[in-house]
């Protein structure tokens, strides 16, 4: 039966970094909410552009929740892939069950629905400061936006929605992990978090 985790935490606080260790140490699937955006082809391009992409209503929450549900019964899912230049789906990509599932986003704490298919809560952490330079450092490098872009977008929606939204569910979270160190010391901290519930069994399977 399927382990699952739950990685949260708000933008640049070193979640995927945590996902990456946690994957070479132990496999499994990812189950990313980047790929879950609702899909917005049928919007004309300068509308998609204009909507608020921070808040949970941005995710398709239904989806996610039963393709999580089916990879704990042991079934394949056909996840999305997501465009953040054309905010559109562009095809799947399948997943395939694991021992081992990551579910990471900035809401994967957020939906009632999702909290109770987790066997572990953690929310990831570092300053304002340091979150808002990792933030600009991916999307100028891998989303090809300007830093006047990301600025903007920063202080129009990502702050006040991690302060709606994100912050708060640090309150569900069975473990929380100041990242703004060595990330190989949050991910420890984390695969400890793991071996000491229901994923007891990973630690036999992990390569030191």
């Amino acid at each position: 039966m399927a382990s699952l985790i739950g990685i949260a935490g708000g933008t640049g606080a070193g979640k995927s970094a945590i996902v990456r260790g946690l994957v070479d140490r132990f496999g499994g699937c990812v189950i990313d909410f980047d790929s879950y955006y609702v899909d917005r082809s049928a919007l004309p391009p300068e509308e998609r552009s204009r909507l608020n992409y921070d808040e949970p209503a941005a995710i398709d929450a239904a989806l996610l929740v039963e393709h999580l549900t089916r990879l704990t019964r042991g079934e394949q899912v056909p996840k999305p892939v997501y465009s953040f230049e054309s905010h559109a789906r562009v095809g799947v990509r399948p997943v395939f069950p694991a021992r081992l599932v990551i579910v990471e986003g900035l809401f994967a704490l957020w939906w009632e629905a999702v909290r109770s298919l987790l066997d572990v809560k953690v929310f990831v952490d570092a300053s304002p400061d340091l979150r808002l330079i990792r933030r600009i450092r991916r999307d100028v490098t891998e989303r090809g936006r300007t830093v006047d872009q990301v600025l903007q977008q920063y202080l129009g929606t990502v702050r006040p929605m991690h302060e709606r939204y994100v912050e708060p569910t640090r309150a569900h979270a069975d473990l929380v992990v100041v990242n703004d160190g060595p990330v190989q010391e949050a991910v420890e901290r984390v695969i400890t978090a793991v071996r000491g519930r229901k994923a007891d069994g990973l630690a036999t399977t992990a390569a030191y």
